[in-house]
């Protein structure tokens, strides 16, 4: 699956964009910007992009009026057509935000239903008692995902709905030459239909990638030969942050072993943050560490990802319970040095490089090295080769000590060349090694004979 050597670039177009939140029904042609970051998610070493929602919809993309058309805010199929060609040019895969669970109150089935009640033939699309009412005073009541009655449930149970949804997705293969689909709240979806749109998708395509988010939990219900190819690790994201504020390298470790234990050889989706959840400066105690957990997403087991403008270290934290300062519109000119002057671009930059030239990263098999609460050593080790990812979260320097997971007498720092880089001292003594590490510091290293 190619998915499992890849780097992920995720954007969320409404926002990176500029879009208003609220659907103007005004043309724009937004989504063209993304040719002009085409060379930047290059640079990063990212060789597949997901996109949350980009079909019309009534205000954030997930309440979807309509699953055939782009949203007017951001263009046309066709501006989003170049867009797909000129990223499969370069190489880059493009994945899909897949809403299915629910629609908007706008999706057109739902406003028949709102028009003609009982007589509408949509009617069973949804999940509705006529003997009720809604906080809209629609006189009707209708099934909202999660107690969000602006989200609409579908019923997945539904033969005509199925059918609506896999013609859509027929229709984004056709026109645009997707590659796969991130699903939106996997974890509420209906397993059968799972299971259709997993031979569905197979059928369509190749190598089609599913992709589910899901919370927490055994992430096996999701994902297995039957359904999707791999879910989110929002578990390990929480203790990628976590851990390193409570100086608790325990967390992370114990997350890997159970997760390794749990779902073997399939790869998990890893992030650091998302359109969901706050940035990393806004959570974190000590910013440094923001170089830790990107190590850490490159290099544990899994399939690596950068949210746009978390490789600039910006900040976003949700203000009034609302998204919306997570997903900024951002301009590359502002960014055009930070490549060689923002430690945090230049270490992603370095990792998407590393990624895409050590299979190690890839297919090396996870060999835990050294645990303290402060420190952490592991390796990826494929064909007699390893390297050693060495992480110290402590404000004093720190000596790791442990057994060679190969035979080697020397040491390479493969992001000695990053900003803000500081020197690692190595000694190798009689099948064991030693590795002095500065305070809130971490790097790669490629073990050499």
């Amino acid at each position: 699956m190619w998915a499992y050597e890849s780097v992920f670039y995720q954007i969320y177009p409404l926002g990176f964009c500029g879009a208003p939140f609220e659907n103007d029904g005004v043309l724009e042609h937004r989504i063209l910007k993304v040719n002009d970051w085409i060379p930047h998610i290059k640079k990063l070493g990212a060789n597949a992009i997901y996109f949350s929602p980009v079909f019309e919809s009534d205000t954030h993309g997930y309440n979807t009026r309509d699953y055939t058309k782009i949203d007017t805010r951001l263009g046309t199929n066709e501006d989003f057509a170049t867009i797909c060609d000129n990223l499969h040019k370069e190489g880059i895969k493009v994945v899909l935000d897949g809403v299915f669970n629910h629609v908007g109150r706008g999706f057109w089935a739902f406003q028949d239903v709102l028009e003609k009640k009982w007589d509408s033939p949509y009617k069973d699309w949804f999940h509705i008692s006529f003997d009720g009412n809604s906080n809209y005073n629609d006189g009707l009541w209708y099934e909202g995902w999660e107690g969000n009655y602006d989200l609409v449930k579908l019923n997945l149970r539904n033969e005509d709905v199925i059918q609506h949804i896999f013609a859509a997705i027929k229709g984004w293969v056709e026109e645009f030459d997707i590659d796969g689909l991130r699903l939106d709240v996997a974890y509420c979806l209906d397993h059968d239909f799972l299971r259709r749109l997993r031979s569905f998708c197979d059928s369509l395509k190749p190598d089609f990638f599913l992709v589910g988010e899901t919370l927490h939990g055994d992430y096996n219900q999701w994902m297995n030969d039957s359904m999707l190819h791999s879910v989110t690790n929002y578990e390990l994201h929480k203790g990628l942050w976590s851990g390193h504020n409570d100086h608790n390298y325990f967390e992370i470790a114990h997350t890997m072993r159970r997760l390794q234990g749990l779902c073997h050889d399939t790869r998990l989706y890893l992030f650091s943050d998302n359109h969901d959840v706050e940035r990393l400066p806004n959570k974190l105690r000590n910013r440094e560490h923001i170089r830790h957990i990107a190590i850490l997403v490159y290099t544990l087991w899994g399939i690596p990802s950068i949210y746009y403008g978390s490789e600039f270290g910006i900040e976003g934290k949700k203000e009034w319970g609302s998204d919306w300062p997570l997903r900024p519109c951002l301009e590359l000119e502002d960014y055009k040095d930070a490549l060689t002057t923002n430690p945090v671009t230049s270490v992603y930059a370095a990792l998407g490089k590393l990624k895409a030239e050590e299979p190690a990263l890839t297919w090396g098999e996870f060999k835990e090295l050294h645990l303290t609460t402060q420190c952490y050593a592991y390796a990826r080790v494929l064909d007699g080769e390893a390297l050693v990812a060495v992480l110290n979260n402590g404000d004093s320097p720190a000596q790791l000590e442990f057994q060679l997971p190969v035979e080697a007498n020397a040491a390479e720092d493969l992001l000695a060349d990053t900003v803000g880089a500081q020197p690692v001292m190595t000694s190798f003594d009689w099948g064991r090694m030693k590795v002095q590490l500065p305070s809130n510091y971490a790097t790669i290293l490629r073990l050499k004979k």
